[in-house]
């Protein structure tokens, strides 16, 4: 089992002068912290004009400076939108093949392509052609990252000339690849691409391991067709996350900020929105009421609070429950609504030290077993794979020099 950490850098109103800055310093200071503790992934999300839900627009950069600033800790897109509109295929592979260097190789690359009409009417996208114009960027990027050079292309979302797009990438072909999956119907698609599923909605074991069933099913069928130059099979759920020795301070330090990240994405895919005028935090309030000393009081009756947040024996069945539900990591989502930095260093020191050496001990040998399994099901699906054919060197097209330059040159060549 590996562990990753995810960051939607969420900032409830009121803003004050220095929140935002002191938002991704902070955020940036946890990464840095689970690097030394032994995590696993650091995950960050895109998105766009959502006020209060998410400041991160520019992950690429937020991602950058946490490279510059780890070791060991793998450094992921979670996600990053592929639709041309949000960014263009080209500028997306460039990116991801810098930041792979820059981090030395330890880059994963997650696909999304939006779902609140706030991202998608901001970039003029169709909301009804999103997932076939993600999945036909996707594997774009995946060939531009892969091919020297890269042949060019005519689709649905956008078209390129031959172009060798640079730099390429330290891991080769390609980081690996994930999709955003937030039901049984997307846990699907990312099986069929041969990419890892990155369930990013909350599930209780029975429903985990349906998952994980569904998707190991597909990746050993004949459905599975890499969307990539190779096949990243693996299954990353997230959880809330707060860990304390006392049940009811954790509860107390990360039940509201779970519950918010759940209400802000509901209200944003099902509310009317005014840009500008968010009163997403001040709402979910007022619907809260005051609820923690109720779910205490419910905790204390039960033999576990299984659910990511309590004590440290809690978490570690809640982790055991995922582990043996085919659950490959869990990823803790603890920066959300107003949980306070020192708290979410607490619970992720405290987790590191009680909870995580039991399954990091057996993570290689369960790898190994795994990769041994699934070797000739990735062989096969690899071979089913409709592969872009590269150009000989006498059809790579010339590019004409400008025609500034021609005329520049007829002007100053000697008669």
């Amino acid at each position: 089992m590996r562990f990753g950490v995810f960051y939607e850098l969420q900032l409830p109103k009121p803003w004050n002068e220095g929140d935002e800055a002191r938002l991704f310093h902070q955020a940036l200071e946890q990464v840095v912290l689970a690097d030394k503790l032994g995590y696993d992934y650091a995950w960050e999300v895109e998105h766009h004009f959502l006020e209060e839900y998410s400041h991160s627009s520019a992950p690429e950069v937020f991602l950058s400076a946490a490279a510059a600033m780890t070791k060991r800790i793998r450094i992921g897109h979670g996600i990053r939108q592929v639709i041309p509109n949000y960014n263009h295929p080209a500028r997306t592979a460039e990116g991801l093949a810098t930041l792979d260097i820059v981090s030395r190789g330890r880059l994963e690359f997650g696909v999304g392509e939006g779902a609140t009409r706030l991202e998608l009417g901001g970039f003029h996208i169709p909301a009804k052609e999103k997932r076939a114009l993600a999945l036909e960027a996707a594997e774009q990027i995946a060939n531009m990252m892969a091919m020297d050079p890269y042949p060019g292309f005519e689709g649905k979302g956008f078209s390129m000339p031959c172009r060798n797009v640079l730099p390429k990438p330290v891991q080769k072909p390609h980081p690996p690849m994930w999709m955003a999956c937030t039901n049984r119907d997307t846990i699907k698609v990312a099986a069929q691409n041969g990419i890892g599923a990155l369930a990013f909605s909350f599930l209780d074991p029975a429903e985990a391991r349906t998952w994980a069933q569904i998707y190991y099913d597909i990746i050993k069928s004949d459905q599975c067709v890499p969307i990539g130059h190779s096949v990243n099979a693996n299954l990353a759920m997230v959880s809330n996350f707060s860990v304390h020795p006392d049940r009811a301070e954790a509860i107390r330090r990360g039940q509201e900020g779970f519950e918010f990240f759940s209400y802000a994405i509901n209200a944003l895919v099902a509310h009317d929105v005014r840009p500008g005028r968010s009163t997403l935090f001040e709402d979910f309030q007022k619907a809260r009421g005051a609820r923690d000393e109720e779910i205490i009081a419910a905790a204390r009756m039960a033999e576990r609070n299984a659910n990511g947040i309590g004590t440290p024996a809690d978490i570690r069945d809640h982790i055991r429950a995922f582990r043996d539900a085919g659950v490959d990591q869990v990823i803790f989502l603890q920066q959300c609504g107003r949980n306070r930095h020192e708290d979410i260093c607490a619970s992720l020191e405290l987790f590191a030290a009680e909870v995580m050496p039991e399954f990091a001990a057996e993570a290689a040998a369960r790898e190994a077993r795994k990769a041994a399994d699934l070797a000739p099901y990735i062989q096969a699906a690899l071979a089913r794979k409709k592969w872009m054919a590269p150009l000989t060197d006498a059809d790579i097209p010339i590019v004409k020099a400008s025609v500034a330059r021609a005329q520049v040159n007829e002007t100053t060549t000697p008669a």
